[in-house]
Order: structure tokens, then sequence, then C-alpha cells
């Protein structure tokens, strides 16, 4: 992937004339010497001021060509790519099913799990408490019902298309019963790990229909939401390197392929990255892009003096009192990251190792993605017995999402996806020499895992439109606060609209 143009080899700048024969002339020692000095700055300062003319030239050409990520191209499908085979771009229905052996085979591996002990009032401290897994392992086993499930994962229009090798799978889902006054606004949302496209599933009937609650009715979405590949029903790359560069691409050629020019975007964790990298890739094509997670890789001067200052004197850098309140103490904060953070260091490295081990037990997957959807809600729910699981979810939204995983069998892909991502180059993604410049809106949830003030956003996203402070919620927004999210994407939209 090229970032940016580089100087055409072998350029040089063009020799300086040589002057003609001069007449002898007797002169003195002293204008002998003055000649002496004149073509010495003729033979060096000239030579000197002419690079350093083109050096400017060239950086300021290259900084007004280098405006966008090129889209490229890829092949992620099994083998070499055959180039005289034309890729195959129907839209085929798509349907999730069941059977009695998946559910026996379920059922199996659940009665023979083992347990280990926890410790003694060791809570959620060192991750899903055991007791609390044997209740829900219960519940699993005699009280979830798959296969009704099924049929609801199912009333929503699911489809799957062939993109770069791999089958692309997405929910599309448009409004109904339209007024004339009302306009349809296309919007792709994209999800992240440990979640689904069954995190939006509350929100989707919000924003599709909003007549049904108490919401903004003037503006109506048309929702696309695809699964990441190697997530869910996409199937996985067969190749190394697929990251959020290609998923960018394949999901803008997704939306090329339903006959959409212009769109909005929203995401939350890889899903920000992805539809930030889209806003960079195809500015022309994104309306807007509304993210509720945020995270800035470069800093530099300006975050340094924030950290130092926003304590004591937050409108000095730039801080509001509820930015001071988040970020800060700092150094606490950090802790709560890095106690939060372990397993992204082993997906990011040996994915495969305990992926394998997640894909053969639903009992250890259940662990591994509930106790996010713990702590990731709210940091205190690590000081409750069962994690506070049930406080915000139901045990049903709970288990369909990890039965999505379990069923695909994609766990190990989806782990495999930080791997691909955290590279030497990661900081590039998306690249803060571009910027992004295309409308964008952001929720900023109290129990995020991190705080972005907008002053920290901005070196990056040029065009704020609106930046929300959202008084409860964590990283599942739309699963865990449809309404609220759905109410800020409305007024972003809306505001865009009038622009």
């Amino acid at each position: 992937m090229h970032w940016q143009p580089s100087p055409e080899k072998g350029d040089r700048l063009p020799p300086l004339p040589i002057s003609g024969d001069r007449p002898i002339m007797r002169i003195s020692r002293d204008k002998c010497m003055s000649h002496f000095h004149d073509d010495w700055r003729c033979s060096v300062v000239a030579p000197v001021a002419v690079g350093a003319g083109g050096l400017l030239l060239y950086w300021l050409l290259r900084r007004k060509k280098v405006c966008a990520i090129e889209m490229g191209d890829g092949w992620w499908g099994p083998g070499l790519r055959n180039l005289h085979e034309r890729e195959d771009i129907s839209i085929r229905p798509f349907q999730i099913e069941t059977s009695e052996e998946e559910i026996q085979d379920l059922y199996h591996r659940l009665d023979n799990a083992r347990y280990t002990p926890p410790l003694e009032d060791a809570k959620f401290h060192y991750g899903f408490n055991s007791i609390y897994l044997r209740k829900v392992v219960s519940y699993w086993r005699n009280e979830f019902d798959w296969t009704k499930m099924v049929k609801i994962l199912n009333q929503f229009p699911h489809f799957k298309t062939t993109i770069e090798g791999i089958e692309i799978h997405f929910i599309h889902v448009k409004p109904t019963d339209l007024r004339p006054d009302q306009k349809v606004i296309p919007l792709m949302m994209v999800h992240g790990w440990p979640g689904s496209v069954y995190e939006f599933y509350k929100i989707i009937p919000m924003l599709t229909d909003p007549s049904n609650y108490s919401l903004e009715q003037d503006t109506v979405f048309e929702v696309i939401c695809p699964s990441i590949p190697g997530y869910g029903f996409s199937e996985a790359s067969h190749k190394q390197g697929f990251n959020v560069i290609a998923a960018a691409r394949i999901f803008h050629k997704l939306m090329q392929r339903l006959g959409f020019q212009t769109y909005y975007l929203q995401g939350g964790d890889w899903g920000s990255y992805i539809v930030s990298l889209m806003s960079q890739m195809k500015p022309e094509s994104v309306k807007g892009l509304h993210l509720n997670f945020i995270l800035i890789s470069k800093g530099g001067l300006k975050m340094l003096l924030s950290l130092m200052l926003g304590a004591y004197l937050p409108w000095l850098v730039g801080f509001t009192c509820e930015d001071a309140r988040r970020v800060f103490p700092y150094f606490e904060n950090i802790y709560g990251i890095l106690r939060e953070s372990g397993y992204l260091h082993i997906q990011a490295t040996k994915p495969d190792t305990a992926g394998c081990g997640l894909n053969d037990s639903p009992v250890g997957l259940a662990a591994y993605i509930l106790e996010k959807f713990s702590t990731w809600t709210d940091p205190k729910f690590r000081d409750l017995e069962n994690g506070g699981l049930e406080r915000k979810y139901s045990l049903d939204d709970l288990l369909t999402n990890v039965m999505i995983y379990w069923v695909s069998k994609n766990i190990v892909s989806s782990m495999r996806f930080y791997k691909e991502n955290f590279t030497r180059d990661f900081h590039r993604y998306p690249d803060p020499r571009i910027g992004i410049h295309v409308p964008t809106g952001m929720a900023m949830f109290v129990n995020e895992l991190t705080h972005t003030p907008r002053v920290w956003a901005k070196q990056l996203y040029k065009n704020i439109v609106t930046y929300s402070y959202m008084s409860r919620g964590g990283h599942f927004a739309a699963f865990e606060e449809p309404e609220l999210l759905c109410k800020d994407i409305q007024q972003f939209v809306k505001k865009v609209e009038k622009l």
C-alpha cells in the first residue's frame, strides 16, 4: 500500500550553464580576489538556492498530492488468483441455520466441562468467576433456546457476496412505510471484537423505523451491517496480512456493489478504525463519519502539555471540566487500560495458540468473551461476584453473541485480526499526515476504556461537527445503550445534512 508518492528515481537538478572564454585582462590582486569571491558565490550559492527551491517545490507538490489513501486491490481467497476469471458480483440471500447435531454436540461439551474454583472473594478481579460461570453454563444448557434465537437473527435480511476472493456477510435493512417528507439515508455500521452484527439488533429498528420510538422522525436510515472478514458469517482470509486497510477497501466495494455513491459510516472498536480508514480512502463517498470509540496513536508535544497542565488548568490546554474528570488521574487510568488489555498482547502475537483452545471449548469461549462484556461495560463490575453482566444485558443476548462465534468457528480468525494490524506501521492507521476531513461526529461514553478529548481528536479528525459526552454506557454502545447512540447519530446526520 502506497501512503505517499515517492520521487522519481534518477531525478537530478540540471547542471549550471558554463560561461564562455573571457578576454585576458590585466587586473589588480584586489580585483582578482573580488572576481574570485563572485565566482565562488555563483558556483556554490546558486546551486544551493536552486536545490533548496527544487526541494521546496517538490515538498509542496507532494503534500498537495497526498490527500487520500490509495484504495488498491487484494486477494484473500485460497490459492492463486485467476486473472482470467471474473469475480462473482451477485448479491445472494443468506439464512442462518442450525441442526440437531450441532446442538447435541454443544450439549455434550457443556456437560463435560471442567471448572477451577476461584480464590476466596476474588469476584471478577482475576477474570471470569467460575462460580458464576457454572450458572451461565447451566442456563446455556437447560434454558437457552438456540433455535429460537436463530429465528430472531433471521428477522433481518441477510446476504452474502464475494469480494477479493472471500464471502462477505452483511445485513441490509430498508425502511418501510415512509412519509413523503422523510429522507432515507444510507448508513453502514461496523462492529468490533468480541462483538458481531448482533450488537446492532436493537438499534436497527430505531434507525429504520423511528415512528415506533420517541425519536427524531424526519430522517430514517437504510442500514448495512457487514461482518468483518474472519468474524461471524464472513469468510476468513486464507492469506496473511488481512488488516484494517483491506477491510476498509472491501466495505467500500460492498457499498459500491449495492449501488451507493455516497453514504454515512458508524463504528466502535475495530469498526472505528475501519470506517475512519474508509473516510481517508474515498472521502468523496463518505458524507459523514460517526464514532463511539476514538484512539489517537500519536500525540506529540501538545498531548504531553495537556497531561502536565490539564488536571490544574484544563481551559489552558483546551480541556473541558468533563475532559479533565475523565482523563485524570491519568496514571490510574493507564493502569486500568493495562489491566484490561492483556488479551491484546496474546492476540497480537500468538492468536492461534489461545484461539485453538477456545474453538474447542464452548465454556472457555464464553468465559473469554463474556468477561469483556462485564468490565468493558463498567470497570466497577469487577467488584461483583457475577461481573454485573445481567445488569445491562440478558443472558439470551450475551449467549447469542457467543453462539455466533461458536457455530461459525471464527474465534481464531477474529483474534488473528490483532496480529495482522499491530505491526510497526500501526501508528499510520489512519494516516495522521493526511488527516480525516469528512464531517465527523463523536459520542464519548463515560465508561469507555479510554477518553479522547476533542482537542486531541482534532489532531486527526479535522472537521468535528458534533462531540457528545454520554452520561452512561461503555464500550458496547449499540448493544448497551441503543437509544442514546441512535439519538446522537440522528442529531449528527441532521446537522451535516444542513451544511
